[in-house]
């Protein structure tokens, strides 16, 4: 059927060069990888055995449901492998993928393994990074194979795959989603409505390469107050509710059972206190 990556990238190009970097090195190359460009440096390719398409689209406000959307009308193939810039996959993520999807018209999430900052400055094995990460701690994936997740929730947009068919079948990403937050929430939420199952697939998956970490984002805050309230209107639950629980804790919101009343905007020190320390992953 033929494999499609689709990634999106704004500034990070050396995590986009190790991207590449883990495609090369996979067992099963891709046919093609599709990059959305969203701003930043010129973007320089390595030489590689598959096609990369580099596309731009204006990056501002921060449009990712409406970039993955993009992403995904230009692939030529029906298997779709959607990588977050600052994931590296293995060496057999892509061919698993593919036989997953060969045997099961679903949405699969591919386990995360998150690095800390040191280990990716230098010339990266997969087993040193295997050894020196960590998993999500509540998202549980089978050691091997696949397992049904009920909680749309729980779908994350980091590294995961369907058929370019049943994309469509969904509706590709709600595009009223834009900036930061929500818009992989409400996607899981929209196939679970088309009736699409959502598998964790075990085994090989993707390493998250670290970046400056906010815990909570609130260099975002003003993307997932707006979010929230979208994701509220359709849906009649709040998403992201370590986030705004932060945020109330801090007072720069009230929230009642259906609406959110802005108090005001994190502060510069707010911010920098929310600054993780390097040697936290996630």
């Amino acid at each position: 059927m033929g494999l499609s990556v689709l990634t999106l990238v704004r500034n990070r190009r050396l995590h986009l060069l190790r991207l590449i970097e883990g495609l090369c090195r996979s067992e099963i190359a891709p046919d093609e990888l599709i990059v959305v460009d969203l701003g930043g440096p010129p973007i320089v390719l390595p030489v590689t055995t598959f096609q990369i398409r580099v596309v731009p689209l204006d990056s501002e406000p921060l449009p990712l449901a409406r970039a993955r959307n993009l992403a995904a009308s230009l692939a030529r193939y029906e298997i779709l492998l959607f990588l977050d810039v600052d994931c590296i996959p293995m060496a057999k993520l892509l061919g698993l993928m593919s036989s997953t999807l060969d045997k099961h018209d679903a949405l699969v999430c591919a386990q995360i393994h998150y690095l800390r900052e040191a280990v990716t400055h230098c010339d990266w094995q997969e087993d040193v990074l295997l050894r020196d990460s960590m998993t999500h701690p509540v998202r549980a994936f089978p050691a091997q194979g696949i397992r049904v997740e009920n909680n749309p929730g729980l779908f994350w947009s980091l590294a995961f795959g369907l058929k370019n068919s049943l994309f469509k079948t969904i509706g590709g990403f709600d595009e009223r989603f834009v900036g930061y937050g929500a818009e992989d929430t409400d996607f899981g939420f929209r196939a679970r409505e088309a009736a699409v199952k959502l598998l964790f697939l075990g085994g090989p998956g993707a390493f998250h390469q670290y970046h400056e970490v906010y815990d909570p984002p609130l260099q975002h805050f003003d993307d997932i107050v707006r979010n929230a309230e979208l994701f509220f209107e359709r849906w009649n639950v709040w998403p992201m509710h370590g986030w705004l629980d932060a945020f109330e804790c801090l007072g720069l919101i009230l929230r009642g059972r259906d609406k959110i009343i802005r108090v005001r905007s994190p502060n510069f020190l707010e911010l920098a206190l929310s600054t993780l320390p390097p040697d936290r992953a996630l």
